[in-house]
């Protein structure tokens, strides 16, 4: 079997998903523990009203997003992504686990094990 296929589905498996004071923690199945801050993560929003569609130009004005902006819960989507509800009311955007598990090479997202 081609084990490149086994080791992406294991990579966008979640293990766990939990909310402290200012990240949203999550468990990957390749052992990877990622923390994602809450203004980051408002600032990958990839729905209509955050980017346009056609265009992919970026709508939402980053000055906008307040520093202490929380995610107040979270829930996974069917089986391939997450759902955050901010602190300024927003919560449609979607993010993809591959998306997601992408995010964990950027700096402001701090990630260990895997």
């Amino acid at each position: 079997p081609d084990r490149s296929l086994t080791r992406l589905a294991d990579d966008l498996t979640l293990k766990d998903v939990s909310i402290d004071a200012e990240h949203v923690i999550i468990q990957w199945g390749d052992g990877m523990t990622c923390r994602y801050p809450f203004r980051y993560l408002r600032l990958q929003c990839g729905c209509a009203g955050c980017v346009e569609e056609m265009t992919g130009r970026q709508l939402l004005a980053p000055s906008s997003v307040p520093d202490d902006i929380l995610i107040v819960d979270q829930m996974l989507v069917g089986r391939y992504a997450m759902a955050f509800m901010f602190t300024d009311g927003h919560s449609t955007g979607i993010y993809p686990l591959k998306d997601l598990h992408k995010m964990s090479q950027f700096d402001a997202v701090l990630c260990e094990g895997g």
